[in-house]
């Protein structure tokens, strides 16, 4: 059993994975998020500052839902996130999509067995009460 504080509240819980905050916090972020998600939904085109102004939410929240992939900004906004590994602009996560696409060939290489050669066939010896050496 892993207990923890809340990183929010600073209560107590069993932590079990993700983010380590209490249920209870966990909770209100969710009904945060679809205060925000509707609102998004009604005001299309809407900047970071006026999430943070209208829906009362942390400009930090906003950014991880975003690298949660849980809200995408239009591709003609700069938001200033970029790839953690080439570094490009992007709208939504943490890679671009030809980082992920090289991770995904990666892995996929990696998971495959090397191929075994096929054994070569042997000369046939003749038969017959001819001497040989053994190789030792």
């Amino acid at each position: 059993m892993d207990v923890k504080n809340c990183r929010r509240c600073r209560r107590l819980f069993n932590y079990i994975s993700g983010q380590p905050i209490c249920p209870q916090c966990r909770e209100e972020l969710e009904k945060k998020f679809q205060e925000v998600k509707k609102y998004l939904f009604d005001n299309r085109g809407a900047t970071i500052p006026d999430v943070i102004e209208n829906c009362d939410v942390e400009e930090s929240q906003v950014r991880q839902w975003v690298r949660e992939e849980r809200l995408e900004f239009s591709s003609g906004i700069d938001i200033g996130i970029t790839c953690e590994n080439c570094g490009a602009p992007i709208t939504t996560g943490r890679f671009c999509e030809k980082c992920k696409a090289s991770m995904i060939n990666d892995l996929n290489s990696a998971g495959r067995r090397p191929e075994v050669e096929a054994p070569k066939p042997q000369a046939k010896q003749p038969a017959g009460n001819k001497m040989r050496f053994l190789n030792q």
